[in-house]
């Protein structure tokens, strides 16, 4: 399973709003907007993806902690997956401080969940972030947009649902493609691909075979 977070706001927080103006009206009033530095009020969303299916989309209107993420990430969606998956499941969640909490640790030792190695700084080749893009272009172009918190959170349920599945399969798919082009990408730069993203490659069974002059390079 591929998981994140993001956050939605009602307020964008975009300085990117283009429009014509006439010489010297840059400050009028019918040429500025109100922004907020940190987009105002909106939920923090998570949500995870496998091949074939998805978890329910979690809405909260508070900062994620490592306790909130024990009890409701973990209880109330992995552990239901962990079980109807068997041990074969796997778990990714990036390194962001909630996610490594004592705490935390010890829920997954005690359900059994497996969590997926993930480099600090790596390449951008998890789905989930591509499942993101894609949830927040559709909620961009909802019509009409919301004006209140619990429309937000009812489009971003409703949105989250009608993502297409074979969308979510067909990036998970691509996986391996991508990492072989990611570690192409990078021996060529370098010479070298950074020994984390080795590990991480070999240990989801990424098949690559690279040369570079007096180095042979293979994952399984």
């Amino acid at each position: 399973m591929f998981s994140d977070e993001s956050k939605f706001s009602l307020q964008s927080d975009s300085r990117r709003t283009l429009i014509w103006r006439a010489p010297g009206t840059r400050y009028h009033q019918e040429n500025t907007i109100e922004t907020y530095r940190y987009g105002g009020a909106g939920w923090i969303v998570w949500g995870g993806i496998i091949l074939g299916s998805r978890t329910d989309l979690h809405a909260q209107n508070l900062t994620m902690t490592g306790h909130i993420y024990r009890d409701v990430i973990l209880e109330q969606h992995c552990r239901l997956f962990r079980g109807a998956r068997g041990a074969e499941f796997l778990f990714m969640d990036d390194n962001a401080r909630p996610h490594r909490t004592n705490i935390v640790d010890e829920c997954l030792q005690l359900e059994n969940i497996t969590r997926m190695d993930w480099p600090a700084y790596s390449p951008n080749l998890n789905p989930i972030k591509h499942v993101l893009d894609i949830f927040g272009r559709r909620i961009a172009a909802c019509q009409p947009p919301p004006t209140c918190l619990p429309e937000l959170r009812r489009s971003l349920l409703d949105e989250w649902c009608n993502i297409p599945q074979d969308q979510i399969d067909n990036l998970m798919l691509s996986m391996p493609g991508r990492c072989k082009l990611a570690v192409k990408s990078s021996l060529s730069k370098s010479g070298i691909l950074p020994s984390n993203q080795i590990g991480t490659l070999i240990k989801n069974k990424v098949t690559v075979t690279t040369k570079t002059k007096n180095t042979v390079f293979t994952g399984i």
